[in-house]
């Protein structure tokens, strides 16, 4: 029988190469996507883009409100830090588009997600490497999650011991682009930028954006998608 595999997809770069990895790897995937009170709903436009055109098994959009709690510049009204290279993300310092414990919640519904349907496998696109210094994209909190998993749920207590897959935590922008245009990956359909115009067009300035651009001119191609002020 095939395998299950839950993916939580944003609709960004890095969650739609993860997906084409589940993909190439024989999963059966059930994508997961959240509405969460973020800034703009384009990165959903774009997950049930990515969804649609990789045929997966089920896309679920799930509805939370992280703007009870604020604490970010995703998910409450303040500014989202602009720098002109990606030289100057530093990494170092958490920064305030870190929304508090936003990947320790996401996981939580995919386990809930998985036991719902047979899955003893979740891919998330985390990175350690090229990446804003977000503490829940680290090995250390995913490994710790999955021992966790193992001990919360119904499958893992039955002795279906779940993975949680980190296929890019350790691999440049430059390798993710590389990877997802080997499996054909269509990152038009995509969507990274954290501040977008009202056409839904990147902002060019943004941690999310300059990471991503970073990425495509170390792979030595052109970014698809069309930037305010040509910034691409």
């Amino acid at each position: 029988m095939t395998r299950k595999a839950v993916v939580l997809l944003s609709g960004g770069l890095d969650s739609t190469t993860v997906l084409a990895i589940a993909k190439e790897q024989g999963f059966e995937v059930y994508a997961l996507s959240f509405r969460y009170g973020q800034r703009h709903e384009i990165e959903l436009g774009a997950a049930q883009r990515v969804a649609q055109v990789a045929g997966v098994s089920r896309h679920v959009v799930c509805d939370i409100d992280l703007r009870v709690f604020g604490g970010s510049a995703l998910t409450a009204d303040v500014e989202v830090p602009k720098h002109d290279s990606a030289a100057e993300i530093s990494g170092e310092e958490i920064p305030i588009t870190y929304v508090p414990a936003r990947n320790t919640v996401f996981l939580s519904f995919a386990l809930a997600y998985a036991e719902v349907v047979g899955a003893t496998d979740i891919f998330i696109g985390v990175n350690a490497l090229d990446y804003s210094g977000y503490p829940d994209c680290r090995p250390e909190f995913i490994a710790a999650y999955e021992r966790m998993a193992n001990l919360a749920t119904r499958a893992g207590a039955e002795g279906n011991e779940l993975r949680i897959h980190t296929p890019l935590i350790e691999l440049t922008k430059g390798q993710i682009v590389d990877t997802g245009r080997r499996l054909g990956v269509d990152y038009s359909l995509t969507s990274s930028c954290y501040d977008p115009d009202d056409q839904g067009l990147p902002c060019g300035h943004c941690d999310s954006c300059l990471l991503r651009l970073k990425g495509f001119a170390e792979a030595g191609l052109e970014d698809p998608l069309e930037y305010q002020g040509a910034q691409a």
